[in-house]
């Protein structure tokens, strides 16, 4: 004999629901996890903090498309939590009456009546109180799932799949195949490699065009995030997976914003910004602080530019290929051979200082470049303290940058600068601290830098640097 027909109605005043087996993780957890990876940190990071393991946080991430939506929203109020919920079942297995419980957790005796009855666990049709079940029947319950609009919407879907990946055309009307491209995967975009040739209208355009093509016709409107919805968040239905690479970046997930700024400039804290460099460098009056950037030529060639700030006197880098380039293929994380990864320019740097006295080297303002993410060691091994400007802000290193300017007479855009070697390099560094200059009264770089160094009583230095 089985269980009547309606039992579960009649004892908690619900219909049958499946068996949740194991307690899954609660939606406070995943709450928190989202408030994690909004600081920057990765999905595996943020797993760690609230204490569960990296798989878990990396299929939330994932199920989500990176879009926490409603999870980044704390729950109201009104609601039960999770803790209320455990003191309900410690208080009602100590024999407490609803009333004393409702007083102790702050509630209505309402809402613990209904608590105990709707959200008790039932197996072998008897009723116990779990505050694990309970949060899992609440959050099943409190779903309001609706179908996407994308979805019951053909014309409207039809209408933004075709900007998204409709093919082009020439003015005749032509299709125009394009190269072909590698099968999608579910990651990014293959970085360097051939990508499908589309309309690639982005969903913003998209939004934005439906109200100029269907003035009249109310149906036809969708907000942008509805669409990056039904690209990144699996389970919508709407969009297929795949068309994700049909959006300019071509990512896979969306990155949050923090986590986006602190890829790029991980290396950039709050002590070495310019704004906690000395302020005798700001005025110029003591040389010794320096500014230094990287002038970039073809297939990942470059050589590294210093200038003092007070006398001009420029120093160029010389940076080598390493050992293998063009000859190991190039993989993602592999080893930096273009001849500036950071552990090589840190290194360059630090035979370059050596070639002048100590007090010439105070400080060193930098771009915000992953060229210089070694900067901590370059400063404990050779004394010279980095800084580094504020994000797209070239003018703070304008001698700098005036300097780059001056060198692309010697070294133009679209050359390889591999092919000059170091002694070639330093000539042109002797031509312009050799050069006159209005700003020093006419006199040359060397000229200024030799005539503090005879004043501190130093010696005076080459002018190749």
């Amino acid at each position: 004999m089985g269980r009547p027909a309606g039992w579960m109605q009649k004892l908690t005043g619900r219909g049958a629901m499946r068996s949740p087996g194991a307690p899954s993780h609660r939606n406070e957890m995943e709450r928190r996890f989202w408030l994690e990876v909004a600081t920057g940190i990765t999905s595996e990071e943020a797993a760690e903090m609230i204490g569960v393991s990296p798989a878990v946080g990396t299929r939330w991430f994932r199920h989500r498309g990176g879009m926490p939506l409603f999870m980044a929203k704390p729950v109201f109020g009104r609601y039960l939590s999770f803790a209320e919920r455990e003191e309900i079942g410690l208080l009602r297995a100590q024999g407490v009456s609803m009333r004393e419980i409702a007083h102790r957790i702050g509630r209505s005796p309402s809402t613990v009546s209904r608590e105990l009855t709707r959200n008790v666990a039932t197996r072998g049709g008897h009723l116990e109180y779990r505050a694990s079940v309970a949060q899992w029947k609440a959050e099943m319950v409190a779903r309001r799932p609706k179908p996407a609009k994308l979805v019951i919407h053909p014309q409207l879907r039809h209408y933004v799949q075709d900007r998204l990946e409709g093919k082009i055309r020439d003015v005749a009307g032509r299709e125009m195949a394009g190269p072909r491209p590698a099968p999608f995967k579910g990651r990014n975009t293959p970085h360097r490699g051939d990508r499908k040739w589309v309309t690639g209208w982005s969903p913003e355009q998209i939004a934005r065009r439906l109200q100029i093509d269907f003035p009249n016709d109310e149906s036809m409107r969708i907000s942008h995030e509805a669409i990056y919805q039904a690209l990144y968040i699996q389970g919508r239905g709407a969009l297929k997976r795949e068309l994700v690479s049909c959006l300019r970046t071509g990512r896979a997930l969306r990155v949050p914003r923090a986590r986006a700024q602190a890829k790029a400039w991980a290396h950039v804290s709050e002590e070495v910004m310019i704004s906690s460099r000395p302020a005798e460098a700001q005025d110029r009056a003591v040389p010794g602080h320096w500014e230094g950037d990287l002038i970039i030529g073809l297939n990942r060639s470059a050589i590294g530019t210093l200038v003092e700030r007070a006398s001009r006197f420029t120093m160029l880098v010389h940076l080598p290929r390493e050992k293998g380039y063009g000859l190991i293929p190039r993989t993602k994380n592999g080893p930096a051979l273009a001849g500036y990864g950071a552990i090589t320019m840190a290194n360059a740097l630090k035979r370059t200082v050596t070639t002048l006295p100590a007090q010439l080297w105070q400080s060193l303002t930098w771009d915000r470049g992953k060229e210089l993410a070694d900067h901590a060691r370059f400063t404990v091994e050779a004394g010279v303290k980095v800084f580094f400007t504020d994000p797209h802000s070239p003018w703070q290193r304008g001698t700098n940058e005036n300097t780059n300017g001056l060198l692309r007479q010697y070294f133009p855009k679209g050359t390889d600068l591999s092919r000059w070697s170091d002694q070639e390099i330093q000539a042109v560094a002797h031509t312009l601290n050799t050069r006159p200059r209005k700003t020093l009264g006419w006199k040359t770089p060397a000229e200024a830098l030799n005539q503090y160094l005879q004043f501190a009583g130093q010696p005076s230095v080459a002018s190749t640097g």
